[in-house]
């Protein structure tokens, strides 16, 4: 047995232990999007400090629990705050949550994050579908000697999220007249804003938005063989005529006003899991 796999264990067993229940979804809310937990019939909330092995969100618009309930009958577990790369966290730890939801037999995970956007036709409070990513400017979370317990070697990225899942959202906000677009995310360490070049640069190479989270996870997702659906709100937008300053606060906001459009969504693909 590896280390992480004894890690797991010993994480799974304490999760067990404060509930019981098996469950099929995770959600992990990004930057902002905390108030998303107002839907969910909580059973159960458990805080990062006393799960063995857990991480520490240290980041503001990021909760420390790990919620347990039903979302319109569904049992759902819900990250009320995640971990990045640029918090000073190894890969590895950042995604352990995601090892830990495969381990309590979770099978799909839904992805929410705030973004800035390359796209000029995209405005503040947009929601974007991503239906794909590019991650070479973050360290991949599967280096290092690969545990066959967990996932291949190579795992096949062709479709890392989910087209059945991405068709269903797409059905649900044109049934609630919710505009929602589609595209590209690119991955980057953070914490620094990017600079007018990267931004440029990142639309260049095919990019719609940019975040600091969510590659990392969707690629242990789907090495542990989960599906992935992920949807960013977008906060800012990186290329623009005028030169405001890009403030954590602006995100936060513009991620907290386009909340009740994304949780609905979520809401609504839950139900239809």
């Amino acid at each position: 047995m590896s280390t992480l796999t004894q890690k797991l264990k010993e994480t799974v067993d304490y999760i067990k232990k404060e509930f019981t229940t098996e469950v099929g979804v995770g959600i992990i809310l990004g930057s902002g999007l905390g108030n998303f937990i107002d839907e969910v019939t909580i059973e159960k909330e458990i805080p990062y400090a006393a799960i063995p092995h857990f991480p520490i969100s240290t980041v503001k618009g990021h909760g420390g629990k790990l919620i347990f309930g039903t979302l319109d009958n569904k049992k759902v577990i819900v990250m009320s705050g995640r971990f990045h790369f640029y918090e000073g966290y190894a890969t590895q730890q950042v995604t352990y949550p995601i090892r830990v939801m495969k381990q309590l037999g979770i099978h799909t995970v839904l992805l929410s994050n705030a973004a800035g956007s390359v796209n000029t036709t995209h405005k503040v409070g947009d929601l974007m579908i991503i239906n794909d990513h590019i991650s070479f400017f973050t360290p991949n979370p599967l280096l290092g000697p690969n545990d066959e317990e967990l996932g291949p070697r190579f795992p096949d990225m062709t479709e890392p999220y989910s087209k059945e899942l991405i068709n269903k959202a797409i059905e649900i906000a044109k049934k609630e007249n919710i505009e929602v677009k589609q595209g590209v995310y690119v991955g980057v360490t953070g914490p620094t804003f990017e600079t007018k070049a990267e931004y440029h640069l990142i639309k260049a190479i095919g990019g719609d938005v940019v975040g600091m989270s969510t590659v990392q996870e969707t690629i242990v997702a789907i090495h542990g063989g989960m599906r992935v659906f992920a949807m960013s709100v977008v906060t800012d937008l990186g290329i623009r005529e005028d030169d405001n300053v890009i403030t954590h606060e602006e995100v936060l906001q513009a991620a907290k006003e386009a909340e009740p459009k994304f949780s609905l969504i979520f809401k609504e693909l839950v139900k239809a899991i």
